[in-house]
């Protein structure tokens, strides 16, 4: 009897919906602790580093592991499987969280850097969780599986922020109780993976068979979803990094910057319900180019002044937009390869964006510092720009097309 309940519930967890689930949990885990960790790492840096400057370079150096780890990640999990690749990007988040309380107790700036470097590996591999989705998903299905994976977040935006109040003083060390949270949340990761079954690679998927990367690059369908994920992205991250910065700066308590983040996180990942619906209905340029549109209202309501009604809208505008962006170029670039060519340009891909990613966290810090608030908002009007410009030209290209 306990055994046939048991297979009963084994077989519940091994359907495509079930998988993407507990892939969406996984989601969430992750985000929670990042959320955490983007809270709390601008002001543990400006803390340790002499030069404050320097306070955003742990951020920094997160997304620039991130990108180095896509490709090695991707191409680990062409060969291992999603399952224990996942897996094996968890404990490398596990070693950074411990590592990150180790060096606040030391007031270690380095040290503090390097186990942002370990937790943006793991990042690294977080990434794939909604490629992960989209592989188990059928084709119809596909954007709204995308959307369950990211919608997890919603989870770290009730949660992160929160658990980053409540455990900032739970250790003698400010900020260290933070990173003990996210310890504890790689561990629940590592339970939930166990519990995700998904099959081996194809022998053909385990080899290196397809059009060349150049080839694949060559699409007017990758670049704008790579100009869609790259600067999206970008413009979330350069804004993101910089409010708690900006409000603490103008007297703004921890509190109300951490209250902002969260309306921020919640913007990100609550319209994941709707928003595969709204690509099948609209269509995905569409909804890339509403994400740009609502991009660029965050700039404008920074731009008009820096009160926490400001920031709250402003932050929660930037989350929106990131979503529309980021869902509708990852649902535009599984137009773009074959089975074979999967790994290689979900790599390039993941690694593209997170580098620009980088170089925008690193940039916010940079411009803060030295040209304030209203500087690191001018600072992503271009790059929404582009976006928006790019969207238009492959509708161009598309209707050219299909009047041919």
């Amino acid at each position: 009897m306990i055994s046939t309940h048991f297979a009963g519930i084994v077989m519940s967890i091994d359907t495509p919906r079930a998988k993407v689930l507990l892939l969406a949990l996984c989601q969430a885990l992750a985000m929670t602790g990042s959320i955490v960790l983007f809270t709390t790492a601008a002001l543990v840096g400006q803390s340790l580093a002499a030069n404050k400057a320097l306070a955003t370079l742990p951020l920094a150096l997160l997304q620039i592991a991130t990108m180095l780890t896509t490709i090695p990640a991707s191409l680990l999990m062409q060969r291992i499987g999603r399952q224990l690749g996942f897996m094996v990007g968890v404990l490398i988040g596990l070693a950074g969280a411990s590592l990150a309380i180790a060096a606040i107790f030391a007031a270690n700036f380095p040290l503090f850097c390097f186990s942002t470097i370990l937790f943006g590996s793991f990042n690294g591999f977080v990434g794939f969780y909604r490629f992960a989705a989209a592989e188990i998903a059928s084709e119809k299905f596909r954007s709204q599986a995308i959307a369950w994976v990211v919608a997890g977040g919603v989870i770290a935006a009730l949660l992160g922020p929160q658990l980053a109040t409540w455990s900032k003083d739970a250790l003698t060390a400010t900020f260290a109780g933070s990173y003990a949270a996210i310890a504890l949340l790689q561990i629940l990761s590592l339970a939930v993976l166990l519990l995700l079954k998904m099959p081996r690679p194809a022998q053909a998927e385990r080899g290196y068979s397809g059009r060349s990367i150049p080839e694949v690059v060559q699409q007017p369908v990758f670049l704008v979803a790579i100009l869609g994920s790259m600067l999206g992205y970008g413009v979330m991250v350069l804004v993101m990094t910089a409010t708690p910065l900006a409000m603490v700066a103008q007297a703004h308590p921890f509190q109300e910057a951490a209250l902002v983040i969260q309306w921020h996180v919640l913007g990100m990942f609550t319209p994941s319900f709707f928003t595969g619906y709204l690509i099948a209905r609209f269509g995905v340029l569409n909804i890339i180019g509403v994400g740009g549109v609502l991009s660029l209202m965050c700039l404008a309501m920074n731009l008009l002044g820096s009160g926490l009604v400001n920031f709250s809208i402003a932050l929660l505008l930037l989350g929106i937009g990131w979503n529309f962006l980021y869902i509708g170029s990852t649902t535009l670039l599984t137009e773009t390869y074959q089975p074979e060519e999967r790994a290689k340009t979900q790599a390039l891909h993941d690694f593209l964006m997170f580098a620009f990613v980088a170089l925008a966290t690193m940039l916010s810090g940079t411009v803060f510092q030295q040209m304030g608030w209203y500087a690191v908002n001018w600072a992503g009007l271009p790059m929404v720009a582009v976006v928006l410009i790019a969207v238009l030209w492959l509708r161009q290209q598309k209707s050219i097309f299909l009047s041919r």
